[in-house]
C-alpha cells in the first residue's frame, strides 16, 4: 500500500495495516516499516534488541496514553498563548477610541472565559435602560456552558425589565418546545417577545443599541464587546430584518401552516437540499441532530413521492413548495 503524506501525529491507511500485523506477528521488518515511517515517527515500532533488522510495536494502551498526553499538553500550550494574546491587545484596543466615547473606552474588547464574558455582559446590562435585543442559536443553550450562561441572564434579564426596559430574542424554530426556553419566557416579568426562524446566525446580544457582544470563538470561550456605532448599526438592522420575517413564539405563538402535506420544518429541509447540503450540514444549520434531519427527509421523500435523493431535489422544485407564502 502506497504511503500517503500526512501531518506527523497521524496513523495513515498503511501505518494502520502494518501496525495491526505487528501487533499480531510481535514484530516487522525494518525494511517493510520504511514504507510507513510515521509508525517509527508517532513511537509505535522501535528496534528488537538483539536483531535491529526487526522491529516491534509498543502497546497500543501505551501508545495511545502518550499520544493523548502530548495532545492535551498542546492544547493547554494554545489556551494559554491564546490568554497572554487577549491580555497584550486589550490595552492596545483601548488606543482605538472613538469620539465622544471617553478615554478608555475601546471599540472592541476581548473576553476570554465563561465567567468574564458573563461579568461583562452583567455590566453593561446594569446600566441598560431601554432595550436588549437577542439571537439565540441552538448551540448557544447547550451543554453546561449554556446553562450557566442562562441561569446568569435571568437575573439580569428581569432588573432591566423592572426599570421599564423590553427585551426582544430570536430563537430557532427548534427550540420554540424546549423546556428551558419556555420556562425562561415564563419566569420573566414584563415587556418580553420571541420570535422563531429556521436558520439564524450565531449568538448576538445588542445592549440599547450602544453595545454589542458577539462569539469570538467556535467553543464560546471567547467573545467580542463591540461599540463601534458602523457595527452596531450593521448588528441592529440585520435583527429587525430577522425580526420581521420571524414567527411570533411569546406571548402568543403563532403556528405555521402545513401546506400540500409539507411542515414548515421539512420546507426549511427542502430549501437546503436544493441547494446541495449534506444530512449533517442541514441538522447544524436548523439546530437539530442528524437522525432527526433525516426522518424529516424521509417523510418529505414520502409525501413527495421520491425513490432517491436526485428525484427529491426535483420534485421539491417541481412541487412549488419553496415558492408559497409559509
Amino acid at each position: 500500500m502506497t504511503h500517503l503524506e500526512h501531518g506527523i501525529e497521524e496513523l495513515c491507511a498503511a501505518g494502520a495495516k502494518l501496525y495491526e500485523q505487528a501487533l499480531l506477528d510481535g514484530h516487522v521488518r525494518a525494511v517493510d516499516a520504511a514504507d510507513a515511517p510515521c509508525l517509527t515517527d508517532l513511537g509505535l515500532l522501535h528496534p528488537v534488541l538483539d536483531d535491529p533488522e526487526l522491529l516491534e510495536p509498543v502497546s497500543p494502551a501505551a501508545a495511545l496514553h502518550r499520544l493523548l498526553s502530548t495532545s492535551a499538553a498542546r492544547v493547554a500550550d494554545e489556551r494559554r498563548r491564546e490568554e497572554r494574546l487577549v491580555e497584550q491587545f486589550a490595552s492596545l484596543m483601548r488606543i482605538d477610541t472613538p469620539h465622544g466615547s471617553g478615554p478608555g473606552t475601546p471599540l472592541l474588547r476581548l473576553h476570554s472565559g465563561t465567567e468574564r464574558i458573563n461579568r461583562a455582559i452583567t455590566e453593561t446590562m446594569a446600566e441598560a435602560a431601554e432595550e436588549v435585543l437577542c439571537i439565540q442559536s441552538h448551540a448557544g443553550l447547550s451543554g453546561p456552558r449554556g446553562e450557566a450562561a442562562s441561569a446568569a441572564a435571568y437575573t439580569r434579564d428581569q432588573a432591566l425589565l423592572d426599570r421599564g426596559g423590553r427585551i426582544r430574542a430570536l430563537y430557532q424554530h427548534t427550540l420554540r418546545h424546549l423546556p428551558a426556553v419556555q420556562a425562561g419566557f415564563e419566569r420573566l416579568r414584563g415587556d418580553t417577545m420571541a420570535r422563531g426562524l429556521d436558520e439564524l446566525p450565531d449568538r448576538l446580544i445588542v445592549v440599547d443599541r450602544t453595545v454589542a457582544f458577539i462569539p469570538a470563538g467556535d467553543d464560546g470561550r471567547l467573545a467580542l464587546e463591540v461599540r463601534h456605532p458602523a457595527l452596531l448599526t450593521y448588528f441592529v438592522t440585520t435583527f429587525e430584518r430577522l425580526w420581521r420575517l420571524a414567527t411570533p413564539m411569546y406571548p402568543e405563538a403563532v403556528q405555521r401552516p402545513t401546506l400540500g402535506g409539507v411542515t414548515p420544518r421539512q420546507r426549511a429541509i427542502a430549501a437546503l437540499l436544493v441547494e446541495g447540503h449534506t444530512d449533517t450540514v442541514i441538522a447544524d444549520r436548523l439546530g437539530m441532530n442528524v437522525r432527526t434531519a433525516r426522518v424529516h427527509i424521509a417523510k418529505l421523500a414520502t409525501t413527495l413521492g421520491s425513490d432517491s435523493r436526485a428525484q427529491l431535489g426535483y420534485l421539491i422544485a417541481r412541487s412549488g413548495i419553496l415558492d408559497r407564502e409559509a
